[in-house]
């Protein structure tokens, strides 16, 4: 059978994306490989928010390992099994508990990215809540009943909850908008949904509602919007929250003891069944989880129920049902077939078009070998860079042989993207410098 031709479109995402060291949004298809039984438990987890359940888990890797291209594959999978996703990394103005407006701010951007199968480039909160309408527009005519009617009917399931009567109004004043052509009213119950309202004030004045998505409803916000979603026809939430080694390097002790409290209380929802058709994935790096003094094994609480299974450790193997995940090395052979892939991607599926053979592929990985060894399968960031510029020097100066230029290939061992002087603060105890 011939090879699938890939989109120019498509082809140039991903190699622009992973030349410069990030993950490309379309066409991750194409390149990915390995992790095969990680997989196949993240979509146990997906099934499990389709049918009103939910998960938690902690994805820890190396920098340049590989989670967030793991994050997007997952996302993707998600996507296609009719979830709503949303995605969005930390930083130090994004954290999912704080009291100047940075979890607000983390929750903006969650509803920024909202994803979906049709819209899976975000920005699709709106035509979610459109679909809501009509799916309530159906229901209504279906049964002969006033739509305002079936829309408050749906809507009530949400009232029970923290914030859930406030949100039902909105989507009813984004209802009112639309039967009136109020782009105005509209436009404001978005903004509301979207956490962009900075004072009760403006949204009193706006929509005649008296509260707004704060920092203290970031994650009741969350489950109200994954019921809502259901109540629009999707299966499910599913939330991306990368980068948590923002929560790692914060000073305050205090804030980052708010912020584990807040991890624990998610964690604890998910497992206990208090939360429905709703998942998290959280990106992290083993420091994150593991320092007993600033990671999430500081918090007693958190270690107890995330530390490893003892069992699996003593057999030998990977207990794939843990909360946190540890992603695995690809191996060496994983990492040819991720060559093969990027080869592929760069001739846009074209095999007659291929600018090195196999055996330029198996010359590579020896030569990472040497020079940085198993550091090129562990943290395969650096490695796929290096290859694409090899690949790119070859398409542009034909008469340049591949095995000339394999020898002059640098290959940067990964280093975390933000080596700091970390000063502590003198209350987590002694005042000390480390690189």
């Amino acid at each position: 059978m011939a090879a699938k031709k890939i989109r120019a479109k498509e082809r140039d995402a991903i190699i622009q994306s992973l030349k410069s060291g990030v993950t490309p949004k379309v066409g991750i298809q194409h390149i990915q490989v390995g992790r095969g039984n990680e997989l196949k438990a993240l979509i146990a987890d997906i099934n499990r928010v389709t049918e009103g359940g939910s998960a938690f888990r902690l994805i820890i890797g190396e920098y340049g390992s590989g989670k967030t291209f793991f994050l997007s594959v997952v996302r993707a999978i998600a996507l296609e099994r009719k979830l709503v996703t949303v995605n969005a990394d930390l930083s130090p103005d994004r954290r999912i508990h704080a009291s100047s407006g940075q979890a607000r701010n983390l929750y903006s951007e969650l509803m920024r990215n909202l994803s979906t199968r049709n819209k899976p480039d975000g920005n699709a909160l709106t035509s979610v809540v459109e679909k809501f309408i009509t799916e309530a527009r159906k229901e209504a005519d279906k049964n002969g009943r006033d739509i305002t009617t079936v829309i408050q009917k749906r809507l009530s399931s949400l009232s029970e909850l923290v914030g859930g009567y406030d949100f039902s109004k909105v989507i009813e004043a984004y209802w009112t908008g639309h039967e009136t052509d109020n782009e105005t009213l509209k436009n404001n119950a978005v903004k509301w949904l979207r956490a962009e309202y900075a004072t009760k004030t403006d949204a009193r004045k706006d929509l005649g509602i008296r509260s707004i998505i704060s920092d203290a409803s970031f994650y009741d916000s969350l489950k109200l919007m994954s019921l809502f979603v259901r109540q629009a026809g999707y299966e499910g939430l599913l939330v991306n929250l990368d980068e948590m080694v923002n929560l790692y390097k914060l000073n305050s002790t205090q804030a980052r003891v708010s912020n584990y409290e807040q991890i624990l209380r998610i964690l604890n929802d998910c497992l206990q069944g208090s939360a429905e058709y709703l998942g998290f994935l959280l990106g992290g790096t083993p420091e994150f989880l593991l320092d007993p003094r600033k990671g999430l094994y500081s918090y007693e609480a958190l270690q107890s129920r995330l530390a490893g299974n003892t069992f699996a450790k003593q057999a030998g193997v990977i207990d794939y049902s843990s909360p946190a995940l540890h992603l695995s090395s690809l191996t060496p052979e994983e990492l040819f077939i991720l060559l093969k892939n990027l080869r592929h991607v760069y001739a846009s599926g074209d095999e007659t078009q291929y600018l090195v053979p196999d055996e330029s592929l198996k010359a590579f990985l020896v030569h990472c070998n040497k020079t940085i060894g198993d550091a090129y399968f562990r943290t395969p960031r650096n490695t796929i860079k290096a290859f694409l510029d090899m690949l790119a020097v070859i398409d542009q100066n034909p008469s340049i042989s591949w095995d000339s230029l394999i020898a002059k290939v640098d290959i940067a061992e990964e280093k975390p993207s933000d080596v700091e002087l970390d000063i502590e603060s003198e209350e987590d105890g002694l005042a000390d410098f480390k690189l």
